[in-house]
């Protein structure tokens, strides 16, 4: 199934890009990218047009093929009719219904090969559980239903640097019981083949850290490199993997020893975000690897506090359409979905 750009002369689809919370930055940032953008990463906004700011042009589109044309001149919209009215800062439990409906529908798009990849805004998790029973942790574990995956991985990229967390959200007290070696192989080969496939690196080279402090020292500051980590690097290292490790994670991600991996594979939520918003916190892009198709975040929730006020920064959502539109075109070369 079609999922990017075209390498022939034919235009290259659009990035299909949901509205998220619409009581949020969302519909603020969308007229930001395009500002910034135009017709230079052709995308459209999956949302109801009463949602978005007043005074934005917009040129509404019955179809993704008109996104080039339209983006001449407005922001591209395909409409999905919301229940209620956005009020900057206060989501609506009648909208909830309809911010699910538009990231099934960018999905479905990109599926049937009608966009090239899918950009989602943030969305309120309280507020679609409370208006719609909204029974997934997040966007990531819905799109991985949707595309019907058991395991996808999150990475958060950005120019200088990317990481993968092995587990995601949860207390640091229950990581060490949630890291096993399933799942750490698993991560990391699902990493691997999207460094390939999504970022066209012919062979990924991988940095994993350890667990504990200084990876353990030996086993005198924790077994886990020892017994759980580092065999799985063996096994997958005699397959011929470039993968070093397991690293002390203080000692990772200085400029230079940066230069030496393409992705860093972390073993919990801080040891992987802390440095990536570190060195750039407003360009961090969330990615979602394993799914059958691209799919890419601004690195931000939905800051109902300034709702509304235009003072939002869309630095992470226009690096998201670009990442989305450079996978996709690394999917499209490789001959991948």
């Amino acid at each position: 199934m079609p999922s990017g750009p075209s390498t022939s002369n034919r235009r290259p689809l659009p990035i299909a890009v949901t509205c998220g919370e619409p009581s949020g930055i969302g519909p603020e940032l969308a007229g930001m990218m395009w500002r910034a953008l135009g017709d230079d990463v052709p995308f459209f906004l999956l949302g109801d047009p009463d949602h978005l700011p007043v005074g934005l042009p917009l040129s509404r589109i019955d179809h993704p093929s008109e996104t080039l044309e339209a983006a001449r001149t407005g922001l591209p919209v395909l409409p999905h009719p919301f229940a209620a009215p956005a009020v900057p800062g206060r989501p609506s439990p009648e909208n909830a219904q309809g911010v699910i409906d538009v990231i099934a529908k960018a999905v479905h798009l990109v599926q049937s090969g009608e966009a090239s990849a899918v950009t989602t805004m943030p969305i309120h998790k309280k507020a679609l559980i409370d208006g719609a029973g909204f029974a997934y942790p997040g966007h990531t574990e819905f799109l991985a239903h949707l595309a019907g995956q058991d395991q996808v991985v999150m990475m958060l990229a950005c120019d200088a640097l990317r990481v993968v967390p092995v587990t995601i959200h949860i207390a640091v007290a229950d990581v060490p019981t949630a890291l096993t070696p399933d799942l750490l192989e698993t991560t990391i080969r699902i990493t691997h083949a999207a460094l390939i496939r999504d970022f066209g690196l012919e062979t990924p080279r991988l940095m994993v850290a350890g667990l504990n402090p200084h990876a353990g020292e030996g086993g005198a500051m924790g077994r886990e490199e020892i017994d759980m980590i580092t065999p799985v690097l063996r096994r997958l290292q005699d397959e011929g993997l470039q993968i070093k490790g397991p690293g002390s994670a203080d000692t990772m991600f200085h400029a230079a020893a940066r230069a030496g991996y393409d992705a860093a594979i972390c073993m919990y939520h801080d040891q992987a975000l802390i440095p990536i918003k570190t060195i750039d916190f407003s360009g961090g892009v969330n990615v979602t690897l394993g799914l059958p198709f691209v799919r890419t975040s601004p690195d931000h929730g939905t800051a109902f506090e300034i709702a509304g006020l235009g003072t939002a920064d869309p630095t992470s959502s226009i690096a998201a359409l670009k990442m989305a539109a450079s996978m996709a075109a690394a999917r499209a070369r490789n001959g991948a979905n």
